[in-house]
């Protein structure tokens, strides 16, 4: 197993650039499988999630190649329509191959999803939905069997404007035989590039990033070639270090829209940024300020993956502070990490108060999910001491090389290897 070791309290100073953004390469490479021809995948970035998508298609049938920055895949012959256990486990996303293989080849089978234990998370929308266009899926409880004779276009309103829900309806209702129209439907960035990338490669799809999105069937698709937008989830934790260390970052591609409902947040705190056509500057000198109730909700709003983060920040602001969780019922998972660091934050129903203290110190702490990691990571840069953060694997499923940027910035962090059980000196 792997960790990293962090000595904080060390003002960084330098420059990053984004790479792509995880929530979009995943559903982008997924609904790959739906062309019989070939997607070119630029700005793919080298993240373990990213590896087991490719894995995934590439059990499948489909030819991938992938250099850490492009992938290609070939899914002109798609022959096999069942993902193992083992694969679906690894994360939360394989969810979306129902969608992909309904509209590939109208069956298949596969199991429930893994990926990080921040609650329930339950893939009723996705059913239900995929259930209205025709299909015919059986769930023993841990394996879903699904078959369809044709899928039909179909009015969906979602309870709730799911990410995923959204994706999977996109994908599977672009080779159907007729108009899909998803009402409150997700309208986060990444929904809007997976539309981008349909559209390339012949798909329909109108509305993506507002309330109504239309999906108007399509017989095939065609070879495709497409960018995926850099990651803002990336930029807010570069942020959140920032506030939490001190120094100035300046981050380079940049969608300074995507961040719109981020940026005021860290004004509150009292950093100054300076922004550019597609760069952020980030500058935090002093304590952070502490902020009233935060709440995490769906895009436009301030979104829950930034929300870890952040609260490692409000650990050391000046007051008190709130955030309140209105996405995933078990988020603030990663709050013993703080406490270990000598933060005073308790959690109550859905909301972890935060009384800020003037200075965290090292401890040895371990990740419990991919967010929660980045929280332990930013508060330790801000930290006195040594840290030594255990379960860095997590980091790597939504990082690429995380510490290698922190380092170019002047971070003393390093990775090691260690076995189970062991014990610093």
């Amino acid at each position: 197993m792997e960790a990293f070791v962090i000595n904080g309290a060390k003002k960084l100073e330098g420059e990053v650039t984004l790479h792509g953004a995880k929530n979009s390469a995943l559903p982008i490479l997924t609904a790959s499988l739906l062309i019989k021809g070939t997607s070119v995948i630029h700005n793919c970035p080298d993240l373990t999630d990213v590896r087991n998508t490719l894995d995934i298609l590439t059990g499948l049938g489909c030819k991938v190649s992938y250099n850490g920055e492009t992938a290609v895949i070939d899914s002109t012959v798609v022959d096999i329509n069942t993902i193992s256990r083992f694969q679906t486990k690894k994360m939360r996303s394989s969810i979306l191959f129902l969608g992909a293989l309904l509209g590939r080849l109208k069956s298949g089978e596969i199991y429930l999803p893994g990926g990080c234990k921040i609650g329930e998370r339950p893939v009723d929308l996705h059913l239900d939905s995929l259930s209205r266009l025709g299909a015919d899926i059986i769930c023993d409880g841990e394996k879903l069997s699904f078959f369809a004779n044709k899928l039909e276009g179909e009015e969906i309103k979602l309870d709730f404007p799911s990410v995923g829900a959204t994706e999977n309806i996109m994908i599977a209702a672009v080779l159907s035989s007729s108009t899909t129209t998803i009402i409150n439907a997700a309208r986060e960035p990444e929904i809007s590039d997976l539309a981008d990338f349909l559209n390339k490669a012949g798909a329909r799809v109108r509305g993506a990033g507002e309330y109504v999105i239309k999906i108007e069937g399509v017989k095939s698709l065609h070879s495709v070639e497409h960018t995926v937008i850099p990651d803002r989830i990336l930029a807010s934790t570069y942020m959140s270090i920032c506030a939490s260390a001190k120094g100035s970052i300046l981050i380079k591609n940049v969608r300074l829209s995507h961040l719109t409902p981020i940026i005021p947040v860290f004004y509150s705190l009292g950093c100054r940024m300076n922004a550019g056509a597609d760069i952020l500057q980030i500058i935090s000198k002093h304590r952070p300020k502490s902020v009233e109730n935060i709440t995490t909700k769906p895009y436009p709003y301030f979104p829950t993956d930034s929300q870890p983060m952040l609260s490692a920040v409000l650990c050391t602001a000046k007051g008190k502070s709130s955030i309140t969780e209105s996405i995933f019922e078990n988020r603030f998972i990663y709050a013993n990490g703080l406490k270990a660091l000598g933060a005073d934050v308790y959690e109550k129903d859905n909301t972890l108060y935060i009384n800020g203290v003037k200075r965290l110190y090292g401890a040895r702490v371990k990740a419990t999910d991919l967010r929660g990691a980045a929280a332990l990571v930013t508060a330790a840069l801000g930290a006195k001491g040594r840290t030594v953060i255990e379960n860095i694997a997590y980091i790597d499923r939504g990082y690429e090389s995380l510490e290698k940027g922190l380092s170019s910035l002047g971070a003393d962090i390093k990775r090691f290897e260690y076995e189970e059980g062991y014990k610093e000196n």
